[in-house]
């Protein structure tokens, strides 16, 4: 049996990413969610999320390109006086690995970030992070300790075949084939940790290479080819104009992302193929 799992990230960053998330939804296959705590439009997510209560949200922790929940006096050495964290990810994971002074307010804010998201009412079943900051080894070393403190049961494993990728979508060879080698082994490091706490993950993450440009003709095409298993596809579905998220991610295609998620093409063949459409919890959503 093959099953889906269909992802909006960045749920609660803007208007036009939450409406963009409810239509998929309500129109289309999307499963799951992924909700930004410190994100400017997370109540109006989190009010989208309780009248869609079969939608299954998760977190989508923020430690780089973002806000933070806790005041910046909390947390001097991640954020600047907005409460903003810094933009380059690579500096920033650098600073997250070496600097053992930031270790402690890394903690305080990876649980603010999951309590904020519970305090709204929100059960968070499932965590990945925003550029996949997850599974850096110091993020993840303090998210093995606190997914049973809070009953966290699922975590993304970013890891997706790169000639599968590739026969699909020729752009950016050598920033995919970088992006396979570090997001492989951050998920084969973190791989041991999961299946001691019992915690569950999808085989395969699809979005991690094409990450904004998953269009309708690129998901037709690698649907053939999924394995066996549960697979997780996630994207950045959104509705224009929003200035947040063109400010943010100018050439991601948002639109073209959504149009995919409540393609009746795609959803014909999901049937046609027999693939069902499921969530973290297990729940299972008709095509249609």
């Amino acid at each position: 049996m093959r099953r889906l799992i269909i992802t909006s990230d960045d749920f609660g960053l803007s208007p036009g990413v939450n409406a963009a998330v409810e239509k998929a939804w309500r129109d289309g296959i999307l499963t799951c969610a992924s909700i930004m705590p410190g994100g400017a439009a997370f109540d109006e997510a989190v009010a989208i999320a309780r009248r869609n209560p079969g939608l299954q949200v998760g977190l989508h922790l923020t430690l780089v390109q973002g806000s933070a929940v806790l005041p910046p006096e909390k947390i001097p050495g991640l954020v600047d006086a907005a409460g903003t964290f810094r933009d380059n990810p690579v500096a920033a994971g650098m600073r997250y690995f070496f600097d053992k002074g930031l270790y402690k307010q890394l903690q305080r804010e990876i649980e603010a970030q999951i309590g904020r998201v519970q305090d709204a009412g929100i059960p968070v079943t499932h965590i990945d992070g925003h550029l996949n900051i997850h599974l850096h080894p110091t993020v993840f070393a303090f998210l093995r300790e606190l997914m049973p403190r809070y009953g966290i049961t699922s975590l993304r494993l970013s890891r997706e075949r790169l000639m599968h990728n590739l026969a699909f979508d020729r752009e950016r060879i050598a920033g995919k084939a970088l992006e396979r080698v570090i997001f492989g082994a951050l998920s084969s490091q973190a791989l041991p940790e999961l299946k001691r706490l019992g915690v569950r993950h999808a085989q395969e993450v699809k979005g991690v290479l094409n990450s904004g440009r998953m269009s309708e003709a690129y998901i037709l095409g690698i649907l053939d080819g999924l394995e066996e298993g549960l697979t997780e596809i996630y994207f950045h579905p959104g509705i224009l104009p929003d200035s947040e998220i063109t400010r943010r991610m100018p050439d991601y295609r948002h639109e073209d992302e959504l149009a995919a998620i409540t393609s009746p093409r795609i959803r014909r063949k999901l049937a046609d193929l027999s693939i069902e459409l499921t969530n973290y919890r297990g729940d299972r959503k008709p095509y249609v």
